[in-house]
């Protein structure tokens, strides 16, 4: 049992392993690195959920007194997040027993505590000195949300993981992931990356969906939105810095 738990504290990979799931070599990379800021851009289906509810359990566990954060746009889908967590911490709770657990919350007796939110300014306000910070349906998440959530991270130094597939060309995430200043560590798996997805199923899936939906949900393609008037290089170009302003500064 001794050797079992020290083997986890030192491989985070321990954490799919013990709960019956070999990694995929993309996920055994993320668990094991120490990034300060990571973007997983993944299709549908390919395992980051999982493999970021492992990276949560692994915080609380093992870098104790941690509180980790799981922030989705909607309450059901954080909470979709957290019984993840929940499923592998099954496998871990007679070595780490919890001081309260509850449907959207666990409290471990080491200090550690993972708690589920939903993602809006009212209910994440209060917290700070966060370990893990973790923005689920990134894409989704609105943009005075992410940059009111970063401050949490700057005295206690911890971790961001944003996951998500795109969502048109529009917000942080997209931002982020293109920016050539911010130091992100990215991680781009398509569904011609995972072996789970069937190639027959990908071509039923592009005859059902369309290439516009295909793309997005599972070749990671940032695409312009179906509803907007102009192309996002448009409106790009449509500025410049040499046009002198209608009024004063």
């Amino acid at each position: 049992m001794l050797a079992d738990d020290l083997r986890a504290a030192l491989d985070p990979t321990e954490i799919m392993r013990r709960a019956g799931l070999e990694p995929d070599p993309w996920q055994r990379d993320l668990l094991r690195s120490r990034a300060p800021r990571s973007l997983l851009l993944c299709t549908r289906q390919a395992g980051k959920s999982t493999v970021t509810a492992a990276l949560a359990l692994h915080e609380a566990l093992y870098r104790p007194p941690a509180l980790v954060l799981l922030l989705s746009p909607s309450l059901r889908q954080s909470g979709e997040l957290f019984r993840k967590v929940m499923g592998f911490y099954a496998h871990f709770s007679q070595e780490a027993p919890a001081e309260a657990e509850s449907a959207l919350r666990l409290d471990l007796k080491n200090g550690s505590r993972i708690v589920s939110l939903p993602g809006t300014e009212a209910t994440v306000r209060g917290y700070s000195g966060v370990s893990l910070l973790v923005l689920d349906e990134a894409a989704r998440v609105p943009d005075d949300l992410y940059y009111s959530v970063r401050p949490m991270l700057a005295v206690s130094g911890g971790r961001l993981i944003g996951l998500s597939t795109p969502w048109g060309k529009r917000g942080w995430y997209h931002s982020e992931w293109h920016s050539e200043t911010a130091d992100w560590h990215r991680v781009k798996v398509t569904a011609h990356d995972c072996p789970r997805i069937s190639r027959a199923f990908l071509a039923e899936e592009r005859a059902a969906l369309g290439d516009f939906w295909f793309r997005q949900e599972y070749e990671c393609e940032f695409s312009e939105t179906s509803d907007q008037l102009f192309a996002h290089a448009v409106v790009q170009a449509a500025f410049t810095a040499d046009v002198t302003p209608l009024f004063g500064a």
